[in-house]
């Protein structure tokens, strides 16, 4: 083992680290922070500590902000400098960009009409009956269709790039679409959709409905699968949701849809539609 540290240049000590598990009473508290932002995804900090204090729940503020940014949650209403791009002092005293890019909103007066348009990309919070696990999704917009997701237990970007490794497979959207969090302005995340062709869309400030059809894809989800369930492992989180999500695209009727299946819209197996500029979906003929 010291050999290898010292050919890693690693602390030895480090290879002996055992992650702590955590207590009950934090993942209880992660878990009623999750149903209430799932419940009110506007609801900031400042509104789930009420609610949490209301419901008898000793914690401040800073202890619940400490706990959205490990879950990966932030209200959907935008604060203060959300738009703004990382910034570094140069050698020079100069201001540039860091390597973390931010994109334009471009769908602000575009409506998604067809498969592939328009995919959006988001992560959300999945809990176990002792801990948590996170899931990233694609979306197409138009169909609701999920064209790939991942799980994983650790925020990190191996299980985004995974998921976006897989949707190009199946497809290239004209607009790919994300919010500004860090592992959608990361270089290997920007690079990889720049390596695909796609217009770069990100969630801007004063847009708090610019993510939507995810949110509305998480709720789903969770009312419908994660919460009528008690997960006991990542393993059984993983079986039960690959096969919530498959029920999702191919077996459940979607109101928005005409009662039609995102599988069936997405791929084209059956009518498809033109959703027109209010909203309604008009069916039209497809082209082979």
């Amino acid at each position: 083992m010291k050999v290898q540290a010292d050919l890693l240049s690693l602390s030895r000590s480090s290879l002996y680290y055992q992650p702590v598990q955590a207590s009950a009473q934090e993942v209880a508290i992660k878990h009623r922070i999750d149903e209430i932002y799932t419940q009110y995804p506007f609801y900031g900090s400042r509104r789930i500590t009420v609610q949490l204090q209301r419901e008898g729940i000793g914690i401040n503020r800073k202890a619940v902000q400490r706990r959205m940014r490990e879950m990966g949650i932030s209200g959907i209403c935008p604060g203060p400098n959300l738009s703004k791009r990382r910034m570094e002092l140069t050698a020079k005293g100069r201001r540039s960009d860091m390597e973390h890019r931010v994109y334009p909103y471009l769908l602000g007066d575009i409506i998604s009409s067809y498969p592939n348009h328009v995919w959006g990309i988001d992560i959300t919070y999945i809990r176990l009956r002792g801990g948590w696990m996170y899931l990233v999704a694609i979306l197409d917009w138009f169909s609701r269709y999920v064209v790939s997701w991942e799980l994983d237990q650790r925020l990190e970007m191996g299980f985004v790039l995974a998921a976006v490794e897989r949707a190009l497979v199946k497809g290239r959207p004209a607009i790919w679409n994300s919010d500004q969090g860090s592992h959608f302005t990361s270089p290997q995340y920007i690079q990889r959709l720049e390596d695909a062709g796609v217009q770069i869309s990100m969630d801007g400030k004063g847009r708090a409905i610019d993510n939507v059809f995810t949110e509305r894809l998480w709720r789903t989800i969770k009312y419908e699968e994660v919460y009528l369930k008690d997960y006991t492992s990542p393993r059984e989180a993983r079986q039960n949701l690959g096969s919530y999500i498959e029920f999702y695209n191919h077996e459940r009727p979607h109101q928005s849809l005409d009662y039609q299946t995102p599988a069936r819209i997405y791929l084209g197996e059956e009518t498809c539609f033109h959703r027109s500029r209010r909203g309604v979906l008009l069916p039209v003929q497809l082209r082979a």
